[in-house]
């Protein structure tokens, strides 16, 4: 049995899948399956995004400089 290995590019699997994906469930139902498959994250963005601690531009620029 001979078989051919297919070896496509991360952004073509999406394509393909993508486009198979509304082919056979709808656009309606392709978002629903994607959603669900994604898990929806964790956690509760709107609140944590104030707990982030405040930072200067010089000090994200000086972070760069401590690893040197």
């Amino acid at each position: 049995m001979n078989a051919t290995i297919n070896l496509l590019k991360n952004s073509e699997i999406q394509r393909v899948g993508t486009q198979a994906l509304l082919e056979a469930l709808g656009p309606v139902g392709m978002v629903r399956y994607l959603e669900e498959h994604d898990g929806g994250g964790s956690g509760d963005y709107t609140k944590e995004k104030y707990l982030q601690p405040e930072i200067s531009i010089d000090e994200i620029l000086g972070m760069g400089q401590e690893e040197k």
